[in-house]
């Protein structure tokens, strides 16, 4: 069993504090059964978070950051004929919120966006792509798929990424993400008078004004099978960036999902886990004990907060 905690830590200052408040008996235990194995990641810029490369390394993809590819393996799952070596980039529709010194990117979710709004924008944006040679594929209301051959190379980030974050950054590289670009432009006029967007803004909420690419890379060549579990309990809180509610997805975590392995690696079973932040992913393997001293109590506590603290 190899169980994998995206969305583990945070970086800012709120974040860090409701770490150092976290109470985690069950993490805590299973920790002291298990020893660090591996240490995935960079810094909080890299295009793809810890957990994508961490998942991405189990299933032998060797793609560089910024090109792994999630939109090709997520078509796959939809049900889409994915060729290998083929470019995919998944496009979610978006609200930028524009102020005078930065454009934000809001959660999609905030969106609550209908399936006849999402495929009424995607009917209107789909010839703009069409043009330029691009396929659309619509799966979901915040799904949809882009092919074209240039996808296979342009390195995007990832959205959990940019989420709530200056787009400057972000974006695309001016040159090799200039079709990219020049479709983000003409899609926002094209959505700007859109009936969509004009009952949207009349009731209250949040046009989608723009998209976001992420997920670009080629397609690998069949598909893998899952080689871990992963638990995405943590991200809404994570995304929205509320901590209160962020500590209290992770005490239930604990409870559920991981006082239980720490019970299964105590009974000598074999556990793995994987926690990742926004800098870094660490695994940790059972520990090498044999025989009847697997079974003994762990020889020491172990302090979740301070290998939260790493990532």
């Amino acid at each position: 069993m190899h169980l994998v905690v995206p969305f583990a830590a945070g970086l800012s200052d709120a974040a860090v504090q409701a770490a150092q408040g976290l109470r985690l008996p069950g993490l805590e235990r299973l920790l002291a059964r298990l020893q660090p194995a591996a240490l995935l990641g960079t810094d909080e810029y890299a295009l793809n978070l810890p957990h994508e490369h961490l998942l991405a390394a189990l299933q032998g993809w060797a793609a560089a950051d910024g090109r792994l590819p999630l939109a090709a393996q997520a078509a796959r799952a939809d049900g889409l004929v994915v060729e290998p070596g083929s470019g995919w980039g998944l496009l979610t529709p978006a609200h930028w919120d524009v102020g005078r010194e930065q454009i934000m990117l809001r959660d999609p979710a905030e969106l609550a966006l209908a399936e006849a709004e999402s495929r009424a924008l995607f009917a209107a944006a789909q010839p703009l792509f069409a043009e330029l040679g691009w396929a659309l594929h619509w799966a979901a209301p915040l799904r949809w798929y882009a092919r074209h051959a240039s996808l296979a190379e342009l390195a995007t980030a990832t959205l959990d990424r940019v989420i709530g974050r200056n787009l400057d950054l972000w974006l695309p590289d001016r040159l090799a993400g200039a079709p990219v670009r020049r479709l983000q432009s003409e899609v926002q006029m094209l959505w700007h008078q859109h009936p969509v967007n004009a009952a949207r803004e009349a009731r209250g909420a949040l046009a989608v004004n723009s998209f976001w690419l992420w997920g670009t890379g080629a397609a690998p060549a069949a598909a893998s099978a899952p080689q871990a579990e992963r638990d995405d309990s943590l991200q809404a809180a994570w995304r929205a960036e509320d901590w209160a509610a962020w500590a209290e997805a992770w005490q239930a975590l604990d409870a559920r999902r991981l006082a239980p392995l720490a019970e299964a690696a105590a009974r000598g079973e074999p556990v793995t886990l994987s926690l990742a932040g926004e800098r870094h992913a660490c695994r940790f393997d059972p520990a090498q004990r044999l025989g009847w001293r697997r079974l003994l109590p762990a020889r020491t506590r172990v302090d979740a907060a301070q290998w939260l603290a790493r990532l």
